[in-house]
């Protein structure tokens, strides 16, 4: 049977999925036994390419493999759509987090989105998540057997000599059998059953968060790829299925908080600039569900436009307070932020001030969130007005507030044209335009027309084909055919750049026009040849396009 493989989904750079071998499927990421899934790497000569040699060294000793397993280096080699790309050596770059990043960015270049990626003797119970966290499938028993003949006991949080893991062991069949090489191997199998599960809960970050804490090598990593910013933020989902929990001081630095933070300073745009009241968050999501945020609505009484001071957000318009990720996380609430963090959340701020300046700022915070706010206003110059005393919820602080906006006149505002634009990257002429329905069904409407259902869930707008008709972008073009289901990779001819896994897109052809949801994004849509591109809501058999 050959070597096949699917990919059934994806947390980032991070898959789970299918390999097909010897009459075998196994579900990855996984280990297999590397004589008999690849055979033909038994007999190669002159492949032990380092990943650290030269374009003219690849050229000439880089081996060319026609079948579904392919070498690949930083530098050279292909790996086809559903085959398997070996890379040779990837254990070396464990212990050099820059070279480690630099190599896979290069690799990506090399390997078909859709190819499975071999790591070859690098695994080990304690790194199999990282190999796995960047994009790695398939590995094999070599490590953990080395460990197993130097007298090691390999757990997901290191290796130790044996004799330090005491009577019993873990309670797994080789502890209770006596055999060390039974045991090391089954660990590496039980840490990638772990990866699979929580690559299906898509907190494949939170796990990596856990796992790296005992290898300061593995932190450099995944602290190194958040700053590879391009190749992260194009991995990121747009929004997953489960919360995003900010437990450590990297979650500041998640693509998919930049990402926040950039479309808030760069595609945003506020409903007023008059005013704008600086409120602190809340541990319930979405804010305005606390009792001490309906008691802030209640005091500003649409007067000015209030923006959250959030950590580790930094920025969140109320407008925009039930999307991904700012009504789905959970952090430490200790009410202390350190210098760094401060830091971090003051430039958000910062950036948002300058993008969006306005003609009063009113801080109604304390703590931490003030700190941010004072710590920006300084930097942009800006005389700030404070209304909290004591506590924000306190009557004084409500009062003071209320007095704070005396005289000022009551705007009318909508969600629309803030989620539109931080969604979409379009200005969108929202007159006429309101939101109607109960929770759960609630969609925006103009007139009896609707133009975009509200996905309770994650706060994002589902246009339907009239909504498409004021919007541009997020195209997917496919093609002559009408979708009798999901669009399958193969499928498409070409994609928006900026559509990521989970935004909304508008299937294109010369038969059918669709909508849906991205499964994957744009750059993989193109370049695979197999999977779901569009998870297709509604087809529509005609040439009239929006």
């Amino acid at each position: 049977m050959p070597i096949q493989f699917e990919v059934k989904a994806r947390d980032a750079l991070a898959r789970s999925g299918v390999f097909s071998c010897n009459e075998q499927k196994l579900a990855t990421p996984c280990a297999v036994d590397a004589g008999e899934a690849f055979p033909e790497l038994a007999d190669l000569r002159h492949a032990n390419v380092p990943l650290s040699a030269d374009p003219d060294f690849v050229e000439a000793y880089l081996p060319d493999m026609t079948g579904e397993a392919s070498i690949v280096h930083p530098l050279g080699g292909d790996a086809v759509s559903g085959g398997c790309a070996v890379v040779a050596n990837w254990h070396t770059t464990l212990a050099d987090p820059r070279a480690y990043v630099e190599h896979l960015a290069a690799l990506r270049g090399h390997v078909a989105p859709d190819a499975a990626c071999y790591a070859p003797a690098a695994a080990l119970p304690s790194n199999a998540c990282l190999l796995a966290y960047t994009g790695f499938d398939l590995f094999d028993y070599t490590a953990v057997d080395l460990m197993t003949a130097r007298g090691m006991f390999c757990t997901p949080e290191g290796e130790f000599p044996v004799e330090e893991a005491g009577e019993g062991g873990c309670g797994c069949p080789g502890c209770e059998s006596g055999d060390l090489a039974l045991h090391n191997r089954f660990m590496l199998n039980a840490e990638c059953a772990t990866i699979r599960r929580f690559i299906a809960r898509g907190q494949m970050r939170e796990l990596m968060e856990m796992r790296c804490r005992m290898d300061a090598a593995a932190v450099s990593v995944m602290r190194f790829l958040d700053r590879e910013y391009v190749m992260a933020e194009a991995a990121a989902p747009i929004v997953r299925s489960s919360r995003m929990l900010a437990n450590s001081a990297e979650s500041l630095n998640r693509p998919e908080i930049r990402r926040f933070a950039e479309r808030i300073c760069e595609r945003y745009r506020p409903p007023r600039n008059d005013i704008a009241v600086l409120l602190p968050c809340a541990a319930r999501k979405p804010y305005s569900s606390s009792q001490s945020h309906q008691r802030f609505v209640a005091a500003v009484g649409g007067r000015a436009h209030e923006v959250i001071i959030t950590s580790p957000l930094g920025v969140v318009p109320r407008e925009l307070e039930a999307i991904y990720p700012a009504g789905h996380y959970d952090v430490p609430v200790t009410g202390y932020w350190d210098r760094e963090e401060c830091a971090v959340l003051s430039d958000i701020l910062v950036r948002y001030l300058r993008a969006h300046p306005y003609g009063r700022i009113i801080a109604h915070l304390e703590g931490g969130a003030l700190q941010v706010a004072e710590m920006a206003a300084e930097i942009c110059g800006i005389e700030m007005e404070c209304t909290v005393v004591g506590h924000p919820t306190s009557p004084a602080s409500l009062r003071a507030l209320d007095e704070a906006l005396a005289g000022e006149r009551k705007g009318r505002s909508s969600p629309v044209a803030g989620v539109l634009g931080w969604q979409f990257a379009k200005e969108v002429e929202t007159k006429g335009m309101q939101v109607k329905g109960k929770p759960g069904r609630r969609a925006v409407m103009k007139g009896k027309t609707i133009l975009f259902n509200i996905d309770d869930r994650t706060g994002l707008y589902k246009p339907t084909f009239e909504g498409w008709r004021h919007l541009s972008g997020y195209r997917v073009e496919i093609d002559d055919f009408v979708p009798r289901g999901d669009v399958l990779a193969p499928g498409v001819t070409d994609a928006d750049p900026r559509i990521r896994a989970g935004d909304e897109v508008f299937v294109v052809g010369p038969s059918a026009i669709a909508t849906g949801r991205a499964a994957m994004g744009a750059a993989e849509m193109i370049r695979s040849r197999r999977g779901v591109a569009v998870k297709v809501r509604k087809v529509k058999c005609t040439d009239d396009k929006p």
